[in-house]
């Protein structure tokens, strides 16, 4: 039933739609341009994580676990979400303790820099991730359905990033994240509000209920499932955010950017479960038709806020892999030559995977240096004596750590 006919009129509908884009608006306006958000260093501080975690995967979470796992979609979905706030409290410790000793020399300080060169690598695939997935959504847009057609835009958007990062480096590009990172948080903002109307009026008529759709979960599916992690990583942003914000506001600001970006999630999975229906299978655009009952100006608004999201996200992660590449190599790469091989070698991926192969792989790249860092974490805590519940850490880190690497053995894409 469509949200038009449970109100009995079309025009409710229409002021529906009118109350979302003033709602995306608004939103959008203030986070942008409010001086009280651009002068606040907490802000600045959490909405890093914040907006990576949300950008990471928030369109495809819904049609991906509710065509794998149906009305089981919102536990698996806090199930990942209570994994990433266990690593991110293992992020938080190597923070706080790792930190101080991390020029020094020893095994957590070797482990800290193998897992800066898996971040590295990590972020060629998200890159390349952000995209496909960017390209799905235009093709979607324009209902263009060619298979050689998402790699060339792929490519040619691969290029004009690279070509930039090695002209003049990706400076110029860094006041788009800004405005992208407003638009999305406004578009999510929106699409809860038409959510949860939707929602209540089908509650109100008696027409809630769960979808008829299969809810079984098999090892095959626990593996797809473990290979969806990337959609709730990017808090790790805020480890590397020391030179502009000190570790006690990084620690506090990481911790309420996962517990809000915990709270939206679930908020989200709860109220898009009644729009779950066969045949959603591994499409990563599927939530554009999925809310088109909901109202008729919400597919637009996400396929705009879907390409500005994951542009700015791939220059980020560029921009990150960059960096990383001249830190591990102790300045002997420079930045021209670090955006070459960033370009050589997402490029190389881009035509050698597809969009749901490169989401299970950036997911398993990600696990892996979260197994590090928690690895990191768990041989400082072991050589910090006097620590609280010391024991406890340990234990906590060790289970990470094994749970990490299941992750990052086991998960396979959807098809």
């Amino acid at each position: 039933m469509t949200f038009s006919q449970g109100l009995g009129s079309g025009t409710l509908m229409v002021m529906l739609s009118i109350l979302i884009i003033i709602t995306c608006l608004a939103l959008t306006g203030y986070l942008a341009f409010s001086k009280r958000l651009s002068q606040s260093s907490d802000w600045k501080a959490m909405v890093t994580p914040l907006a990576s975690i949300m950008g990471s995967g928030f369109l495809v979470s819904a049609p991906l676990l509710g065509g794998l796992v149906g009305s089981m979609a919102l536990p698996c979905m806090a199930l990942l979400l209570l994994l990433a706030y266990g690593v991110g409290s293992a992020i938080r410790f190597n923070i706080e303790y790792f930190e101080p000793i991390e020029n020094e020399r020893g095994l957590a300080q070797s482990m800290a820099f193998l897992s800066r060169i898996v971040l590295a690598a990590a972020y060629f695939i998200s890159v390349t991730y952000y995209l496909q997935l960017l390209a799905a959504f235009i093709l979607h847009a324009t209902g263009v359905d060619h298979p050689i057609a998402a790699p060339i835009i792929t490519t040619s958007l691969l290029c004009l990033i690279g070509g930039i990062g090695m002209w003049k480096g990706l400076d110029m590009l860094e006041g788009l994240e800004k405005y992208a990172i407003s638009i999305n948080l406004g578009m999510i903002g929106s699409l809860i509000l038409g959510l949860i109307i939707y929602n209540v009026n089908l509650l109100l008529g008696g027409d809630w209920k769960l979808p008829n759709v299969s809810s079984e979960v098999n090892f095959d599916d626990l593996r797809v499932l473990l290979g969806l992690l990337i959609v709730v990583q990017g808090f790790e942003t805020s480890r590397y955010l020391g030179a502009n914000h000190p570790s006690k506001q990084r620690i506090q600001t990481m911790r309420r950017a996962q517990i809000l970006s915990g709270i939206i999630y679930l908020s989200f999975i709860a109220l898009t479960t009644v729009l779950f229906h066969d045949g959603i299978g591994a499409d990563v655009t599927a939530i554009i038709t999925m809310t088109a009952p909901v109202a008729i100006v919400l597919p637009v608004l996400l396929s705009i806020a879907a390409i500005g999201s994951q542009f700015s996200a791939a220059v980020a992660d560029n921009e990150g892999a960059g960096g990383l590449i001249q830190d591990i190599s102790h300045g002997k790469t420079t930045a021209k030559h670090a955006y070459l091989l960033i370009l050589i070698c997402t490029v190389i991926l881009t035509w050698e995977t597809n969009v749901n192969e490169i989401i299970a792989y950036a997911s398993r790249s990600f696990a892996l240096f979260y197994m590090l860092q928690c690895m990191t974490a768990l041989i400082t805590a072991h050589n910090t004596h006097k620590l609280d519940h010391r024991n406890t850490k340990l234990a906590l880190f060790a289970i990470l750590t094994l749970l990490c690497f299941f992750v990052f053995a086991l998960g396979i894409p959807s098809e």
